[in-house]
């Protein structure tokens, strides 16, 4: 199905490439769950030769 005015539902983050973005209908949308964003999720890395 193709859309004048998609919506963004989802961002794919890849280690290997560049991600994607995942777009669908407005009446579509409403169906996907919202998505986490990524930056948020992740915890930081521990520095090298710190003490945790």
């Amino acid at each position: 199905m193709t859309t004048e005015t998609p919506v963004v539902v989802g961002v794919v983050h890849q280690n290997s490439g560049p991600g994607f973005v995942v777009y669908a209908c407005q009446a579509c949308a409403a169906h996907y769950p919202p998505q986490p964003e990524i930056l948020t999720v992740l915890t930081p890395p521990g520095r090298a030769g710190s003490v945790q």
